[in-house]
């Protein structure tokens, strides 16, 4: 694992391990027309849309923290993804993290999630609809063996390589983070057809769930976009550097505190603070 990587894997922490931020007290979508502020992993969202929580071919885990909402273009793209894993017979797509009504930061293992287009899909397909017990407190599936140099084959179905590459074909898909062996498992299987490998992106953990985040929405100008991914499948040295030790030398995290809030967000939290 590299120096950069172990940084970034230092943020992720420190975003996870921090207490409730002010963000998580507004309980409402701030009125406006939808507007992706900043960055995905330090951002915030005006007009943000609740995913509706009633649908046919889909279902939201753990609607109690009220995690579900986002850019309408992350909503559309939940509803079309659904949708076309529905006729093909996939199984039901169960939704996890979107965002909170303003966006912004929360604690719960997320550094990003901030700007409405983030979302956590689990990478299990059940036939048949969970019960509200099951979507309140449910069990993820871990997909990867336990030494995490390749997944679990008595867990792995066909359907969710499916599902994954449906998501990377979308046309406002442009990372899909997963664990390194799931992608190593999807490099494997995909055959000639491999220009939708490019958006699926290794990091860590992912063992249960895949991470899609969507384009800067046209509609907003204080969005920041993430590079593109590099060119190719992304199936060669890049992802074996995953399985390699650290380098002699390498040092443990360090927490690092979060940078500070763009100025449209600092803002919208000033305007909405609560007593």
């Amino acid at each position: 694992m590299s120096v950069l990587r172990l940084a970034l894997c230092a943020l992720l922490f420190s975003s996870a391990a921090s207490a409730a931020t002010p963000w998580q007290r507004i309980t409402h979508p701030v009125p406006g027309a939808p507007d992706s502020i900043g960055g995905f992993s330090n951002g915030c969202i005006v007009g943000a849309e609740a995913l509706p929580l009633n649908a046919a071919n889909y279902q939201v885990m753990r609607q109690d923290q009220r995690r579900y909402f986002g850019h309408p273009d992350l909503v559309r793209f939940i509803q079309r993804l659904a949708g076309e894993a529905h006729q093909r017979q996939l199984g039901q797509v169960l939704i996890g993290d979107m965002g909170m009504p303003a966006g912004g930061r929360f604690n719960g293992g997320h550094a990003s999630h901030q700007s409405g287009l983030d979302v956590d899909i689990w990478l299990q397909l059940p036939k048949t609809r969970w019960s509200a017990r099951q979507l309140l407190k449910p069990q993820p599936l871990d997909l990867v063996s336990a030494d995490g140099k390749g997944i679990r084959r008595q867990h792995w179905q066909p359907e969710v390589a499916s599902l994954i590459k449906l998501a990377a074909q979308d046309r406002d898909v442009t990372r899909i983070f997963v664990n390194p062996a799931i992608k190593q498992q999807l490099c494997l299987e995909a055959g000639r057809d491999r220009d939708w490998l490019r958006k699926v992106r290794p990091w860590f953990q992912h063992r249960a769930h895949m991470h899609v985040r969507l384009r800067c929405p046209a509609d907003s100008p204080q969005c920041i976009e993430q590079a593109p991914p590099p060119a190719g499948d992304g199936c060669g040295t890049e992802l074996q550097s995953w399985f390699q030790p650290p380098p002699p030398g390498s040092q443990p995290p360090v927490r690092r505190e979060p940078p500070p809030l763009p100025a449209g967000c600092q803002a919208l939290l000033d305007t909405h603070r609560l007593p």
